[in-house]
This record gives C-alpha cells, structure tokens and sequence, in this order.
C-alpha cells in the first residue's frame, strides 16, 4: 500500500503471524519542480512505483524464507544493482512484447494505408495484453497474487467508505478500483494508437525507434488521464471513458479469502499510521491510498 509519503508491505509469516515494514516514498519530484509537471509526473510515479513494487517483492521473499532481524522483522531488500537488472528485464520484456512486437507483425501484414496500419497494430498490442494478462492468472501462484490484488483494493474501498476494517467487512466491498494499475496499463496501449498516428509509418528504423522512445510520453498521457479519472469519479463521461479498465480488473483480481484480506487490512493500517507520523505538520485526517 502506499500513500503520497510513506509505503507499507504486509507479508504473512510461515507461523501464520503478519509482519508488516513501511518505508517513507523519496521521490525526485519532492525536490524539483519540474517533474511535478503534467505528463512527466506520470514518468516519475510509474518509476517509483516500479520500485517500490521490487522493494516490496524483496521483503516478502525475505519473510518466506524466514530471515529475520533481532526485532522480528523482515531484513530483505533488493540492492541498487540488483534493482538496475529488474528495472531492466522489466523493461525490456514489455518492450519488446508490446511495442516492438506488434509493429513487426503489423510490418508483415499486406498493409498499406497508414492509419488502417496504427489501427491494426493497436488491436494487435491490446490482444497481447489481454492473452498475456489471462494466460498468466492461470498459474497458481499468480492467481495467488491476484486474489491479494483484489484485496488491496478491498481494503481500499473499505477505507474510503468509511468502513469498520475487519475482514469480513472489507470483505464484502468491490475488488474493482478506479486508481488500479490495470486500468493503466489498457491506456497506455489506446493513447499508443494516436500517439502513433502522429508518427505516420516511417521507415522500419525509425519506426521501431518510435515505440521504445515515445514509451514515456505514452504513459505520462495515461497517468494524468487516470488521475482525471479518480478525481471524477461521479462524471458519467469519466465513467464510460474509464469503463473497459475497469473490466480488464477481471483478469488481474480474484476474489481473495478472509486470511488475505487481514493481511491487507495490515499493510493498510500500518501506512495510514506511518502517514500520519511523516504528516503530522500539516493536519492531513484522510488520505489517498494506492495499491
């Protein structure tokens, strides 16, 4: 979980307990206010959240292995070259499968008008996500991961609500949530489409040098739509607009046990707690969470 100054990870033990770890966001854009700018805030979150999701996974691994400090809690984190080869594999891997790879194959098409090109390769990248995002939660250990997800958002909504958090409370609340990172991810591949529209079909050089370097202004435009979105949430436009992210959750959530939403319910209370300490100065009473 993570809030705009602190992020929480809650593990549960091997003996059944729940360790939880928060740690404070240092992120650049705190220190230079050009990258608070629209778009390039975007760049800036989605790096961060990067790796904080690393850190995190980092921990957890360290919980299941049952390495522990003196204080009972997990010691585990990932180093700064360790961080570089995953941001790179990362990278790389959605890269090339969801942008180089759609323009090779839309290049191997009979097609010759320019636009009916972008429009083919847009499908093409949308159906690569979908069947990658479907194939994936067929393995049991990702749908694993799947059902936390749905309890994050669980918790979140919960949260948000008002609600008493207990797990079978939060348990009855949707696991769909209009901040998700799903939602996100379907953007980047739609605002890709007029992206590249504007880039024409270049020679196959430049063509593919265009899907890696205008990566980041693709997803800057998605950031800021998905914050106009969660800020608009009772909009009827907003809502249509946000729509097919909101049923691409389906794939990336799986209804969560009891046992899975207490460990949400962890990693939420304790960065609200750590958000309050880091916040105290400035009065904050309700804050924005994101899973």
């Amino acid at each position: 979980m993570r809030t705009p100054s602190s992020w929480s990870v809650a593990v549960r033990r091997p003996d059944g307990g729940v360790s939880c770890v928060s740690n404070p966001v240092t992120s650049p854009a705190s220190r230079r206010r050009w990258l608070r700018l629209p778009v390039i805030r975007g760049v800036v979150a989605l790096g961060e959240s990067l790796a904080i999701g690393f850190r995190a996974l980092a921990i957890s691994a360290s919980v299941a292995s049952i390495e522990e400090g003196d204080d009972g809690q997990p010691t585990g984190e990932i180093t700064r070259g360790q961080m570089i080869f995953a941001f790179a594999v990362a990278i790389g891997f959605t890269v090339i499968v969801f942008k180089v790879s759609p323009a090779i194959l839309t290049e191997l098409l009979p097609i010759h008008n320019t636009i009916l090109f972008v429009l083919v390769e847009g499908v093409i990248r949308v159906s690569l996500l979908i069947g990658y995002l479907y194939v994936i939660g067929l393995i049991p250990d990702l749908n694993r991961v799947f059902q936390y997800h749905a309890a994050e958002h669980k918790a979140i909504n919960a949260y948000e609500d008002g609600a008493e958090l207990t797990p079978e409370r939060v348990q009855t609340y949707s696991k769909i949530h209009l901040r998700c990172g799903t939602a996100f991810l379907l953007w980047v591949m739609v605002i890709a489409v007029f992206v590249f529209a504007l880039v024409g079909r270049p020679a196959w050089p430049v063509l593919i040098a265009s899907r890696v370097l205008l990566l980041p202004v693709i997803a800057g435009l998605a950031y800021e739509l998905i914050r106009f979105g969660a800020r608009h949430p009772d909009n009827p436009i907003v809502r249509k607009l946000l729509a097919p992210g909101l049923w691409l959750q389906s794939l990336t959530t799986r209804e969560p046990t009891l046992d899975q939403v207490e460990v949400s319910i962890n990693a939420l209370r304790d960065v609200l707690a750590a958000e309050e300490r880091s916040q105290a100065e400035r009065g904050v009473s309700r804050v924005e969470v994101m899973a």
